[in-house]
């Protein structure tokens, strides 16, 4: 049995977010652009999770011009066109993605480092203290700019990460430390494979990764096959309310269920893919942005249409509920975001 926790502030979250207010337009028609690059790739036959054929009958979810097939073994949510190397090269190193997620100046990536990564480090020492273990070698796989890697180091742990992004890779390094060191190294986008098999590290984090991974199931066989790597961290995005506001929503931005978001997560397919490697889920920590994705369709909606008073007014009323509604939301175990720790199991 897992350990549960649900619920987190948002804090000063709307404010690292402004780009999806002031620029809905902007960032919805990249996300279309995305949208038609996964429809033009081939049709999605099997699970991305399970492997198992997927079926007609499960293809409930149509939003944003991307149909999405439930698989009825795991319930995994699959785009139902597949994510390819070639859907990887153009989002991800001919578009450069990522560069909406990068802060470019040192106050601002500690800002966004200590505001949404600092948490996501104490959780998982924390939670391993709990484990008994002390001694962590981390290495972070989709590094980014090195949020997560930077955050591991303020608490004194080892880490380092890989990203397939030169600029990304770059810009971490410039930011973290003395900017003298290579803690984020850039590989190709097949390459963390190898990193996994030959790793020293105990810790696999993935903060916001393994949706991305193309070649996803080689990533979990490299966990599995390499005995030093005893937990894997992850934060995944949930199929959840979210989905249901982006449905509704369709002239506003779909970050969750969109742009290189082709899968979704559920909780009975992330057992699934903890048992396919011999792994446990050990942790649990849910908290997702789904008040916040209705906050900002209500608001971005009703500036659209002229209200901009009242759409103020609505903000006044309504972000003072938004912790207390989320945590509802949460621990309903229908969020729209989950960290979780694996553990491997003993007798493997």
């Amino acid at each position: 049995m897992s350990v549960k926790t649900y619920g987190k502030s948002f804090g000063d979250l709307n404010s690292l977010k402004q780009n999806f207010f002031n620029n809905n337009d902007g960032m919805l028609e990249m996300a279309d652009g995305m949208a038609d690059i996964i429809n033009a790739q081939p049709k999605r036959t099997r699970c991305k999770i399970c492997n198992e054929l997927l079926s007609d009958k499960g293809r409930i979810v149509h939003s944003h011009n991307v149909d999405y097939i439930i698989c009825e073994k795991c319930s995994h949510l699959n785009s139902a066109c597949e994510d390819t190397d070639d859907f990887a090269s153009k989002v991800y190193v001919e578009d450069d993605y990522s560069k909406n997620y990068s802060m470019k100046d040192k106050e601002n990536y500690d800002r966004r480092m200590n505001m949404i990564y600092v948490p996501k480090a104490e959780y998982l020492i924390e939670s391993l203290k709990k484990d008994g273990v002390s001694l962590i070698r981390n290495l972070d796989i989709g590094a980014g700019c090195g949020y997560f890697v930077a955050a591991m180091h303020k608490f004194g742990i080892e880490s380092t990460g890989i990203e397939v992004s030169e600029n990304e890779v770059k810009h971490g390094n410039e930011m973290i430390g003395d900017g003298k060191g290579q803690y984020i190294k850039c590989v190709g986008l097949t390459d963390s494979i190898d990193y996994i098999k030959n790793t020293d590290a105990n810790v696999v984090s993935a903060i916001g990764v393994l949706e991305h991974l193309i070649h996803l199931r080689e990533n979990l066989d490299a966990v599995r096959d390499n005995k030093n790597i005893e937990y894997l961290y992850a934060s995944v995005p949930m199929f959840s309310f979210s989905c249901c506001f982006e449905t509704a929503f369709q002239q506003c931005y779909n970050r969750h269920m969109g742009g290189t978001h082709t899968h979704l997560f559920t909780n009975e397919s992330i057992k699934t893919m903890a048992d396919s490697i011999g792994f446990e889920v050990a942790y649990e920590w849910r908290f997702g942005s789904d008040i916040n994705d209705l906050y900002r369709f209500i608001s971005v909606s009703m500036r659209k249409n002229g209200n901009e008073e009242f759409a103020d007014m609505f903000a006044e009323k309504f972000t003072p509920l938004m912790d207390q509604l989320q945590k509802t939301l949460d621990e309903s175990e229908f969020s729209s975001e989950l960290h979780f720790i694996l553990r491997r199991k003993k007798d493997k």
